[in-house]
């Protein structure tokens, strides 16, 4: 069956904001409203003309619980438009954009607004469940004596020993690891060292930062202006000093004794939002628009939960196969960075040929992909990963890659990669236009 092309006509992106051991000053809804309706107000069409919205969302707060609804009714989408929320963890972004993608291909939408958003400095804290259970013994009290009953019971503990939402989070139930010790045991499978890890994250920031210098990222950011007026125009987890030595200062962070996975070398908990706008071809001509690029391909995957991070290895794979590509015939590459020993493990992987045959059904190593083609304006360690919001970001990023001409301008083609926690992963292949 041939995949049936569809379009992303247009994209922006909010600057992520680094996480800072408080609540940020917008909520994930704020982000997703300002940023999706800026980008709606350049269009061609009215926001009432569009078939759908699908926002992902890893963790939106109580009060904003199916967001896609609550955004597309506060970006004046109006009421006709349906508005849904995604979750596939890290990828939910992008599987945003895939199920536009199915209902666009279905016939049973022409016009798409899709992306991504979480803040996850508002992920909340949450009492124990020895606390919940006294609050409960509070709430059925009827008589004094009983009050007074339960008064007495009360411990420090309820108040001082809460439940840290982002910590639960991102901690696999199943085989009961933190993402990071997944990028650990990565790294003690291929033998990434330290060093290793800290060079890839220097490199991150070094090509995030001389992508804001040069422009690169301006036409797809929306800046954030908050309540007190203070505008926020650029990601600002970015380290401008970072450098070896001084990525060397922290301390290993999921294995304090033998690890190397640090806070430098990884992801930052950040906020921020990405949107896409998918067109079919008959949209796209009635428009008259000129679309930033086309999907040609997209795959899912899975594998051990304690192997996450390899996730893009299984779903970029069998992508390459169908189309008879090796690693270095595409243009540009994405490959959120989650941790610096995942996107190593990553490359280590399609390098080795026992994984290759045994994991991934090839013959042999896959092969080694050039490191300029790949996260070509860095990524997620330097400038953030909000969970929902990245895998948009990559897709939208690498079309804007493409279309300035990097690599090969009569091919222009790319995939977008990410390992998502639970042991999947997701990948999708587009053309510029």
């Amino acid at each position: 069956m041939a995949f049936k092309p569809v379009y992303i006509i247009d994209g922006a992106r909010s600057p992520f904001l680094k996480a800072k051991n408080a609540p940020g000053p917008f909520a994930a809804s704020d982000i997703a409203a300002i940023t999706g309706r800026a980008l709606l107000s350049r269009q061609k069409f009215t926001p009432e003309q569009l078939d759908e919205v699908i926002l992902g969302c890893a963790s939106p707060s109580p009060d904003e619980v199916n967001i896609g609804r609550v955004v597309a009714l506060r970006m004046g989408c109006g009421l006709k438009v349906p508005g849904w929320t995604v979750m596939r963890n890290c990828a939910s972004g992008m599987q945003a954009i895939d199920s536009a993608l199915t209902n666009i291909q279905a016939g049973r939408a022409h016009l798409v607004m899709a992306g991504g958003v979480d803040a996850l400095s508002r992920a909340p804290l949450l009492f124990n469940d020895a606390a919940v259970r006294w609050l409960s013994r509070m709430s059925t009290a009827k008589t004094l004596g009983q009050r007074i009953a339960a008064l007495s019971q009360i411990r420090p503990g309820f108040l001082f020993s809460p439940v840290i939402g982002i910590v639960k989070g991102l901690t696999d139930p199943v085989v009961g690891l933190m993402m990071g010790q997944t990028a650990e045991n990565l790294a003690w499978r291929f033998g990434i060292t330290r060093e290793q890890m800290d060079e890839f994250a220097v490199r991150s920031h070094q090509r995030v930062a001389a992508a804001h210098d040069s422009g690169d990222f301006k036409a797809e950011l929306v800046p954030l202006i908050d309540a007190k007026g203070k505008v926020y125009a650029e990601d600002d987890g970015l380290r401008r000093d970072a450098s070896m030595p001084n990525l060397a200062k922290p301390r290993p962070v999921f294995d304090k004794r033998h690890g190397k996975v640090t806070a430098g070398n990884s992801s930052q908990i950040t906020d921020g939002a990405a949107w896409t706008i998918l067109a079919s071809e008959e949209a796209v001509e009635a428009l008259g628009v000129r679309p930033l690029g086309v999907i040609r391909d997209a795959q899912w995957a899975g594998l051990a939960p304690e192997q996450m991070g390899l996730g893009p290895v299984h779903a970029a794979t069998p992508i390459l196969e169908r189309h008879g590509l090796s690693l270095n015939d595409l243009d540009a590459w994405e490959i959120n960075e989650a941790f610096a020993a995942q996107v190593l493990g990553c490359l280590r992987a399609w390098e080795d040929a026992d994984y290759c045959r045994e994991h991934l059904g090839l013959d042999g190593a896959l092969g080694t992909l050039d490191m300029k083609k790949l996260n070509i304006d860095g990524g997620a360690i330097a400038m953030g990963h909000p969970v929902g919001a990245s895998g948009a970001r990559i897709v939208l990023h690498l079309l804007h890659i493409l279309r300035r001409g990097e690599g090969d301008p009569a091919g222009r083609r790319g995939i977008a990669s990410i390992c998502i926690g639970g042991g999947q992963g997701g990948a999708m292949l587009v053309e510029a236009l």
